[in-house]
């Protein structure tokens, strides 16, 4: 009896050594970590849409959700309008606050989508 209760306890302790690692998810692709792409170069007083300052080449496909950060946790969702200007691009103010200088970020979620079980809307199987 002695025996098999510390083989009980040997058990439960490797098992709880693994909770910090990552449980991995089924996913049909992989998702990439967010890019830095810009700033926040200007927010006009209406404050419904905003220039960003691109970081290199523009690449961001008209119709992406972008996500910023800026000082005190301060975010914000854009959509990017497709209007381009040089090194500035348009982007209309979705969700959240924004700030000139507030960092601008793009993840690519092209090769990532949801399993069928978990599309919203889909019907029940």
């Amino acid at each position: 009896m002695k025996f098999l209760l510390l083989s009980l306890l040997a058990v439960l302790s490797v098992s709880c050594a693994k909770d910090d690692e990552p449980i991995p998810i089924d996913k049909v692709g992989t998702m990439t970590p967010p890019k830095l792409v810009g700033r926040i170069a200007t927010v006009p007083s209406d404050r419904k849409f905003v220039l960003i300052q691109s970081y290199g080449n523009w690449h961001v496909p008209s119709g992406t959700v972008l996500t910023t950060r800026g000082t005190n946790d301060r975010t914000a969702n854009l959509l990017v309008t497709g209007e381009v200007m040089g090194q500035y691009a348009a982007a209309d103010l979705q969700s959240g606050e924004v700030s000139s200088g507030d960092a601008v970020y793009f993840r690519d979620l092209s090769g990532y989508s949801l399993p069928p079980e978990s599309t919203p809307n889909s019907p029940p199987t």
